[in-house]
Formats: C-alpha cells, sequence, structure tokens
C-alpha cells in the first residue's frame, strides 16, 4: 500500500507544484479584482460539481462496487456493469450540459447574486463559465476511467492527470494577449486541460483494460446497488462543496478581493488536501474494500489506522505552518505583479482560519472509507449535513464582522463537526477501535506540532531582523522556514516516536 500511496502522492505533489507555478502567473496577470473574481467564479462552478458528483459522490460509490462486481463475478460481468454505468453518466451529464449553457444567467443570480450590481462583471462571469463548464463532462469521464484503472491496481496516469490543467492554464496565460482579457486565457486553459486529461486516461484504459462502450440499459441487481449508493454518498460529498458554494455566493457581496484572497488561500490549504489526504483515501478505499469482500475485515481495520498515522505524520507541518507564518509563505508566493502585499496579507489571514480545519479535510476520506468500502454510504451523510447545517450558520453569523476570514473559519468548525461525527459512528459500529495506544500517538503528534510552530515563530522573527530590506527577503524567509522546519520536525518525530516506530509504519 505504501508504495501506491507514494506513487498517487508523487503525482499529486509534481500537480501541486506546477499549480503553484500556475498561481503564481495567475496573480501576476490577474491579481485580485473583479476580473480575476469573475475568472474564479467560473472556475469554482465546474470543480463544485465535479468534486460532489465526480471524484466524491462518484468515486464513493463506483469504486467499492467495480471492485465487488469484479472480484465476485468476474472480469466479463465487471466490464458490462461497466459499459452501463458509462451510457447513464455519458448521458446525464450531456442533459447537464445543455442546461447550464442555456440558463447559465439565471444560475449565475442564483450562485452569485452579489455580480447583480455588477452588469459587466456578471456578463464576464457568465461568459467564461459557458467556457469552462464542459471542463465537467470530461472530468467525469476521467473519474470513471481512473476508477476502473484504480481497481486494477494502476493509479499513476489518473494521479498525472490534474498536471495537464495547470499546464494548459499556464500556456494560454503566457499567450493572454491574443485572447479579450486574461480571464478568458484562464478558462480556455482550464477546458483544453479537459481534453488532454481524458485522452491520457483513456489512452491508459484502452491498453490495460479496454474503455467502456455503451450498453443497453438494464436495472439488474449490481446497477440498482450502485445507485442506492450513489444517492447517499452525492449528499455526502455535498458537505465541503456546499460550504465552498456558500462562500462563493456570499464572498459576491463582499469587497472586490475577498473571492481571489478565497481562492489563493483555498490553493494552499488543498496542497495537503491533495498531496496527503486524497492520496491516501484513494490507495485506501481500494485497499479496504478488496480486503473485506475477502472478509479481511481485521486486516482492513489496520490498513485504515496506517492511513491515520500516515496521513497526520505529513499534515502536521502544514497546520504548524499555516496557523503561525501565513502571512509569509502568502508574500514569498504571490506578492508580485498585480498582487500586492496588502492582497497577500488577506489571503494569509483566511489561509490560518482554514489552517484550524486542515487536519480533519485531510482526514475524512481516510475515515469514511470504512463505511464506503461497505458500500455503506448513508451513514457519513448524517455526519456531513450536520456539518454543513453548523457550516452554513457560522457564515451568515460571521461574514459581517470577518468578511471571508469568517467563511474559511466557518468552513473549518464545520469539517471538524463532519469527521469528529464519522469517527464517533465508526467506532460504535465496530469499524474502528480508539483504543489507548493510538490515543498516545495523538497526543505526541500534538506536542509535534506545538513544537514546530514554535520553531517557524522564531525562524520568522529572526530572518525579519536579520534578512532587513534585503530584495528576496520574502523568498528567503520561506527558504529558512522549509529548511528549519525540516529539521525541527524531523528530530521532534524521532524523539517523540522513536526510529522502530518509523519503521513498522514504512514496512507495514
Amino acid at each position: 500500500m505504501l508504495g501506491r500511496i507514494f506513487t498517487v502522492g508523487g503525482y499529486t505533489l509534481l500537480s501541486r507544484l506546477t499549480g503553484f507555478a500556475r498561481d503564481i502567473m495567475l496573480a501576476a496577470i490577474l491579481g485580485a479584482g473583479p476580473v480575476a473574481d469573475a475568472f474564479f467564479v467560473a472556475l469554482r462552478l465546474p470543480n463544485h460539481f465535479r468534486a460532489i458528483f465526480a471524484e466524491g459522490a462518484f468515486n464513493a460509490a463506483w469504486v467499492p462496487a467495480y471492485a465487488h462486481v469484479h472480484g465476485e463475478k468476474g472480469e466479463g460481468a465487471a466490464r458490462l456493469f461497466a459499459d452501463r454505468i458509462f451510457t447513464l453518466l455519458l448521458a446525464s451529464q450531456v442533459v447537464l450540459l445543455i442546461v447550464a449553457w442555456l440558463f447559465m444567467p439565471q444560475a449565475m443570480s442564483i450562485l452569485a447574486p452579489g455580480f447583480s450590481e455588477d452588469a459587466e462583471q456578471r456578463k464576464l462571469a457568465i461568459e467564461l463559465t459557458r467556457i469552462t463548464f464542459p471542463y465537467l463532462l470530461l472530468i467525469t469521464l476521467v473519474t470513471l476511467y481512473g476508477g476502473m484503472l484504480n481497481v486494477m491496481q494502476r493509479f499513476a496516469s489518473a494521479a498525472a492527470a490534474s498536471i495537464f490543467l495547470n499546464v494548459a492554464m499556464m500556456m494560454t496565460l503566457a499567450v493572454a494577449v491574443w485572447f479579450p482579457t486574461a480571464g478568458h486565457a484562464a478558462a480556455w486553459g482550464v477546458l483544453i486541460s479537459g481534453f488532454l486529461q481524458y485522452f491520457l486516461l483513456a489512452g491508459d484504459l484502452a491498453r490495460h483494460g479496454g474503455l467502456p462502450r455503451f450498453a443497453p440499459l438494464e436495472l439488474d441487481e449490481d446497477i440498482r446497488g450502485f445507485f442506492k449508493a450513489l444517492g447517499p454518498a452525492t449528499l455526502g460529498s455535498m458537505g465541503t462543496q456546499v460550504a465552498l458554494f456558500a462562500d462563493t455566493i456570499i464572498a459576491t457581496f463582499l469587497p472586490a478581493g475577498a473571492l481571489s484572497a478565497l481562492y489563493y488561500a483555498d490553493r494552499l490549504n488543498q496542497l495537503p488536501i491533495g498531496v496527503i489526504g486524497i492520496a491516501i483515501g484513494t490507495v485506501l478505499l481500494p485497499e479496504m474494500s478488496r480486503r473485506i469482500t475477502a472478509n479481511d475485515h481485521d486486516g482492513a481495520m489496520k490498513a485504515q489506522r496506517r492511513a491515520f498515522d500516515f496521513t497526520l505524520l505529513f499534515s502536521i507541518p502544514f497546520v504548524a505552518a499555516f496557523l503561525t507564518v501565513p502571512d509569509e509563505i502568502m508574500r514569498a508566493l504571490f506578492a508580485r505583479g498585480a498582487f500586492s502585499k496588502a492582497d497577500a496579507v488577506a489571503a494569509g489571514s483566511t489561509l490560518a482560519a482554514y489552517a484550524i480545519g486542515l487536519i480533519p479535510f485531510v482526514l475524512i476520506r481516510s475515515a469514511v472509507a470504512t463505511f464506503y468500502a461497505r458500500k455503506d454510504t448513508a451513514t457519513p451523510v448524517r455526519a456531513s449535513l450536520t456539518g454543513i447545517a453548523v457550516n452554513v450558520a457560522l457564515k451568515v453569523a460571521l461574514m459581517g464582522s470577518l468578511a471571508q476570514i469568517g467563511l474559511a473559519l466557518a468552513t473549518a468548525v464545520g469539517v471538524w463537526t463532519n469527521l469528529l461525527l464519522v469517527l464517533f459512528f465508526a467506532v460504535r459500529r465496530g469499524f474502528l477501535v480508539l483504543d489507548r495506544a493510538w490515543m498516545t500517538s495523538l497526543g505526541k503528534f500534538l506536542l509535534t506540532g506545538i513544537i514546530l510552530a514554535a520553531a517557524f515563530w522564531l525562524i520568522a522573527r529572526f530572518s525579519g531582523s536579520v534578512l532587513g530590506a534585503m530584495h528576496f527577503k520574502d523568498e528567503a524567509t520561506l527558504a529558512l522556514l522549509a529548511v528549519g522546519g525540516t529539521i525541527v520536525y524531523a528530530l521532534a518525530i524521532l524523539a517523540l516516536f522513536g526510529r522502530r516506530w518509523l519503521v513498522s509504519l514504512v514496512r507495514g
């Protein structure tokens, strides 16, 4: 499992690094003004639908169902099952795309009502979203193909696909002068990347398993079981996305730049979520599904506990950094060109608020895997809907006094609510045992985080006084934080956990 985690995590890390390069270009070219806010709405809408219906709900229902059919009934039955799901999926996405194109002005009135006061910005947002929305159809097919490859223990192409999004956007941004606005350039980059990702996954699957084909629809037992799982999974996947939808809607009423601050803060927050949380969850779900199908429930529980340890080990440094030195990080990465240092401060404060919920953000995918692997997508919905209620209520309460920072803080509290309830349900059902050894491990992780946060704070104060007015002061400070933090964290882990624990974690 470790090798597969590093495969997914490595490609995801490369995707995030190219994503940072893309965001540096976005910040320098788009800045944080009205055109940037219009583009970020155009990017968020298909991304929200993708996260709910494609990578979220669909993946949660599809991977265990396909793994079960493949393991219980053989390759022929699994291929027929995939063909029927492909036919239904493509038809539904084409209908959604047509409806979205036709009713985009009405959708914009609901999803970005604050733009109604600026006719030009609203018009631009509608135009850009019509360009980006077909990306959803392509990525939904990419998710279907990626799930099939994951069950075959092939993770590389699905993990690497998102790199194309960053590369395509950088290419179109590089020639932004040929487009009506830089927002148009970025939007076309999104659409082009969808085609590139599709052809990558389609090519891999064609070589190793064969692409799904159109098939007559028949609601047999497997199809009914899939849809029975898909409905609750859709509700469960909506938790975080409803929160981000609410962020988009509310932020359109806030001063210009609020949406941009949310975007850049979320981009950094998504680094550990993608590289660690999603990578480990992607590998864990088929692993647990396979073990549970083989009636190895103890092995499934051990795999999940190991995934939790890996997640916390790699996440703690991000939490410590985002909480203690968010302004330094934002200035070093983005404060250039049209993105001012004041914009960096606004985004940094938003990042710190998001960081309060970073641990549940990265753990939630591994936590719900124990239910999804058992084809129980209903139980996580109860936790998710409670988290949504807490989240949205806090957004309304905090938006006036804290602006976009309040939106991010509400998201953090909501995701904590979600995770704690999922863990409670898992323990009550006997799927997870929180014994003394694991609680002790949690205490040690907390202590390492405190030590690392103190080190980051001291390094930032030291570099501020020593580097003075140096031209590349922000970049040098970030380099010192990275090197110093790595050393301190490695020593703290060795001192508190010991070498034997690390070896056992790696070897499993």
